[in-house]
């Protein structure tokens, strides 16, 4: 059987980006069990009320969704249990410190596949005031009226 290649999306966090400032971007490898990598294969999982918190030097992935095993026995998982992420000791240093100052946290942005192997995309972000959300909206709308304008000059 030839061994899977690229990047398969399973769950995408598409509210972080509005919620949050992204300033890091890093991947980390996840520790599952059997039964995650098969709940996930299936393309399951949701990441909206995912954290990660660094606690006496290792990262974890709190409050990520991935249900049961529809097929799986005794041996299922929990689907909200804490899951050990894998990165390197500077990088757990750096989050560690950089969380510690007022307003940042971090956040899952994606979790995939790469190579067959399960990865999950994590920032380094900095919370949003709900008029710096106001401002983003205004911003995209603005852009996008912009450019629907110049579609309609070129075609004129």
């Amino acid at each position: 059987m030839p061994k899977e290649t690229g990047r398969k999306l399973v769950a995408s966090n598409r509210k972080a980006r509005h919620d949050y400032v992204i300033e890091d971007v890093l991947e980390a490898g996840l520790v599952l069990s059997g039964t995650e990598v098969k709940a996930l294969r299936q393309g399951r999982a949701s990441l909206v009320d995912g954290f990660v918190l660094v606690d006496h030097g290792e990262a974890w992935l709190e409050h990520v969704y991935i249900p049961e095993y529809s097929e799986g026995t005794w041996t299922n998982h929990a689907p909200r249990r804490k899951r050990k992420l894998l990165l390197h000791r500077d990088e757990i240093d750096r989050l560690e410190a950089r969380t510690r100052e007022k307003g940042h946290t971090i956040v899952p942005l994606a979790l995939y596949f790469l190579d067959g192997r399960a990865k999950v995309e994590i920032a380094l972000a900095r919370g949003k005031k709900e008029y710096d959300k106001r401002q983003t909206l205004r911003e995209r709308q603005d852009d996008l009226e912009a450019r629907r304008a110049m579609r309609q000059r070129e075609i004129a």
